[in-house]
């Protein structure tokens, strides 16, 4: 679609919202309009406010849309940003909506974290219940998203209230798997073909551990939470596992350390040596996540597991006994429909895990979904599968305590972690709601720096190769952490 920006250049809110929209399409900035789709956002600002006007043309039908903010909200440049921007999605919006678009669930939002803008409603001083109003009059969010939210940011509220100034939480990232899922597109390597790989990825990884604890001794920070992610850290050997997380426990100070989490994503690749050494080092938590419990499903996304493995890990977890559990579930698979994907939740819920995930699937162009093409289900019925799944975890004492989005995502949904009542896992909420650092370690590792508002990155390399050949200035990097806690 074309777009023409005229009095500001915000592309980045004009693409989102376009993103969110229509995902179909792709931005192109003529310098004068073809005749083809096209959305032209005006900015003016007048004696009180700002306005965006927008026009959109797309399929033969013109329509419009108006937002406005008070230029004395306007305070600096960060605010200017915030506001103006926001002023462009809601015209953008509110043209499509006008032009005959169906209302999305979430509204004119397009960020991936909605609770932020719910907590920060809070943080202004408007109650739950105002701060719930306000959400649905400005941003036209569903009552039952909006609903999503209250609960997510209780359990956001209850994490930072419980966090200390200087707590941390602790990633490793294995980005090693079986084999490649059809949906996929995170940097990982087949273990058939990465083997060699393996040990000059763990004696690097080992190496930058080492750094990154010498850097929270100096910077005085502690370590609340550890979570061991990938690929299918599972992959590993025993051996392998048992060393990683010994290595974690002997270079860290995990006195403070509320849960040890390990995602054993692919069943299979759960065994009973493998999880008695984690039970071993004192592992609390694991993943096992089956994504559908449809066996043709399964075969449908090249998971090549069977429904029969997923049950066959949990009777070995239930069996080693000692851990939490979570399980995720993917709805917009190809093959699968709303009273499939409810079966495979009630599956789940007789596995009795205490957190089940409710992803909705995100087209990323790295994965064979979108290379090759795939017939998925379309957005209403994506829509069905997670409101069916969300009643029936509801029912069953299971709470949503986290959620966040994605781009590309069917229907531009969400994704949503259920627990338990007091089950929820808090590097899940810490990442999601930017509540603490993250300090990474691993190849494609994101270390976060949080403190006071202000976020720093610190980026590994993306792939297992360069990262072990690029270690030395991995490590030298660290001092960065030290640098922003003494600030």
């Amino acid at each position: 679609m074309e777009i023409f920006l005229i009095g500001h250049d915000y592309k980045y809110a004009a693409e989102q919202s376009l993103l969110c929209l229509y995902p179909q399409e792709r931005p192109v900035y003529p310098e004068t309009p073809s005749g083809a789709d096209s959305v032209t956002l005006t900015l003016r600002r007048g004696a009180q406010y700002a306005v965006c006007v927008c026009r959109l043309f797309r399929a033969g039908r013109h329509s419009r849309g108006e937002a406005r903010v008070r230029l004395s909200l306007l305070t600096d440049k960060v605010a200017e940003d915030r506001y103006l921007q926001r002023a462009v999605k809601q015209a953008f919006f509110k043209a499509a909506v006008n032009g005959g678009h169906p209302l999305p669930v979430w509204g004119s939002l397009t960020g991936v974290r909605p609770g932020k803008l719910f907590l920060s409603l809070l943080s202004e001083g408007q109650s739950e219940r105002q701060a719930a109003r306000t959400f649905r009059r400005e941003f036209s969010v569903s009552p039952e998203r909006t609903e999503l939210v209250r609960h997510t940011s209780r359990a956001a509220l209850r994490a930072r209230d419980s966090l200390e100034e200087r707590d941390v939480c602790l990633y490793l990232g294995i980005p090693f798997c079986p084999t490649r899922c059809a949906y996929c597109s995170f940097v990982s390597v087949e273990a058939a073909r990465s083997l060699k790989l393996l040990p000059d990825y763990l004696a690097a990884q080992e190496r930058e551990m080492e750094a990154v604890a010498r850097a929270v001794e100096e910077a005085g920070v502690r370590v609340v939470s550890v979570y061991v992610g990938g690929g299918t850290p599972t992959t590993l050997s025993a051996e392998q596992l048992r060393r990683l997380c010994a290595q974690v426990r002997s270079r860290f100070d995990l006195s403070h350390c509320r849960e040890f989490t390990v995602e054993a994503g692919r069943p299979d690749t759960v065994t009973e040596e493998k999880l008695l050494a984690l039970r071993e080092q004192q592992v609390s938590r694991l993943s096992v996540n089956p994504q559908t419990m449809s066996d043709a499903v399964l075969s449908a996304i090249g998971r090549q597991h069977s429904v029969e493995d997923v049950l066959r890990a949990m009777a070995l977890v239930r069996k080693v006994g000692g851990f939490e559990v979570n399980m995720d579930l993917i709805a917009g698979l190809p093959g699968d429909d709303a009273e499939q994907f409810s079966a495979s939740v009630r599956a789940l819920l007789e596995l009795r895990p205490e957190n089940i995930t409710v992803h909705t699937l995100a087209l990323k162009k790295g994965s064979r979904f979108t290379t090759e093409g795939a017939e998925l289900p379309g957005a209403a019925e994506v829509g069905r599968m997670l409101d069916g799944a969300n009643a029936l975890l509801a029912s069953h004492g299971f709470e949503p305590y986290y959620l966040y989005r994605q781009k590309f995502m069917s229907g531009s949904f969400e994704n949503v972690g259920w627990s338990l009542p007091g089950r929820g896992n808090l590097y899940n909420i810490c990442i999601m709601e930017e509540l603490c650092g993250i300090l990474s370690v691993g190849a494609g590792g994101s270390t976060k720096l949080v403190r006071e508002g202000s976020v720093e990155r610190l980026m590994a390399p993306k792939y297992p190769r360069e990262y072990t050949e690029r270690i030395d200035a991995v490590c030298g990097s660290k001092a960065k952490i030290v640098d922003f806690y003494r600030r």
